[in-house]
């Protein structure tokens, strides 16, 4: 397993990170079978969210936190301030809210890594970043992030809290993936575009991918007269993103490997730190992603892999 550094944290991060919008305590015994399976990978990092299950996967994490022990040896993502039925809620309260409900879910008294999960434009950067650093003040944040903002927000909130000696976010989790998305898949995403790499490789600062492959797309049960599923037909489905999935199937057969696994060493070999979240469900899957932590792609690959008309 490969690791990246992220500032605030004594712990390295694992470049896949294991994704739990699934994971629930009815099903805590697959939960922890999928985790070991994880860790045996040698994993060390689980993202979360406060409305992940309605709540349900955070507790079923700080479930298996509690039976396994070793707290210290996971690092924790999770998100909040996420928008509800009345509309985009990223304000110091719903900040608060979100934060202390998450850590009582997962029985501990800090989160390794905290991400607002929304941007809300119309509200300036400065009281959000004053929050936020009021929670890492108190220990309760050891880094902060955000997830699905665009690069430019995040500049702007990092220079104000240059300005006012404030920490600043670490990381940043859009979705980045092979396949590039033609709408967000839900609304209020962000998928990371050319400008958002090129600032990336140039601020070093780490991006955390969700939907990393695409949500299957190169699995190769996709492919263009097959409309069975909406969304993906919607997000992915475009002439480009087949030719991407043509290089892909190319290049793994020239390396002995298979195209989902091609992609997903697609996002954890830009030149700036990356990790991608997966969500394997069996074994073969895991091994699968373990596997593809191991190929090198040249620059040279990835931009043929990429670089496609539109």
């Amino acid at each position: 397993m490969n690791f990246i550094s992220i500032n605030g944290l004594e712990t390295k991060v694992s470049q896949l990170i294991m994704g739990s919008d699934y994971f629930m305590p009815e099903k805590i015994d697959l939960v922890s079978e999928i985790l070991e399976a994880y860790i045996r990978i040698g994993g060390n990092t689980i993202d979360t969210a406060h409305i992940y299950c309605g709540g349900k996967s955070e507790v079923a994490i700080g479930l298996w936190l509690k039976q396994r022990g070793k707290r210290e040896d996971i690092v924790i993502l999770t998100k909040g301030a996420h928008h509800d039925a009345a509309g985009p809620r990223v304000h110091a309260e719903a900040i608060r809210q979100d934060l202390l409900e998450s850590l009582e879910r997962l029985q501990t008294d800090y989160v390794d890594l905290y991400a607002l999960h929304r941007d809300d434009p119309n509200v300036p950067v400065g009281p959000i970043m004053e929050a936020l650093n009021s929670h890492i003040q108190a220990g309760r944040i050891r880094a902060i992030g955000a997830s699905n903002w665009t690069h430019q927000r995040i500049q702007e909130a990092n220079d104000y809290a240059a300005r006012h000696g404030l920490t600043g976010f670490s990381f940043s989790s859009p979705n980045l993936s092979l396949a590039k998305a033609k709408e967000p898949y839900w609304e209020g995403c962000v998928s990371a575009d050319a400008d958002t790499c090129a600032w990336h490789t140039a601020s070093g600062l780490p991006l955390l991918s969700w939907s990393s492959q695409a949500r299957g797309f190169f699995t190769g049960r996709y492919r263009p007269d097959d409309l069975s599923d909406p969304d993906t037909v919607r997000v992915f489905y475009s002439e480009a993103n087949w030719e991407r999935l043509r290089r892909a199937e190319e290049l793994a057969a020239k390396r002995g490997v298979t195209a989902i696994q091609i992609a997903l060493a697609y996002v954890l070999n830009q030149p700036f730190p990356t990790a991608a979240l997966i969500g394997p469900r069996n074994q073969a899957e895991m091994e699968s992603c373990a596997e593809a932590t191991q190929i090198r792609l040249t620059p040279e690959e990835i931009r043929w892999l990429e670089d496609v008309e539109a």
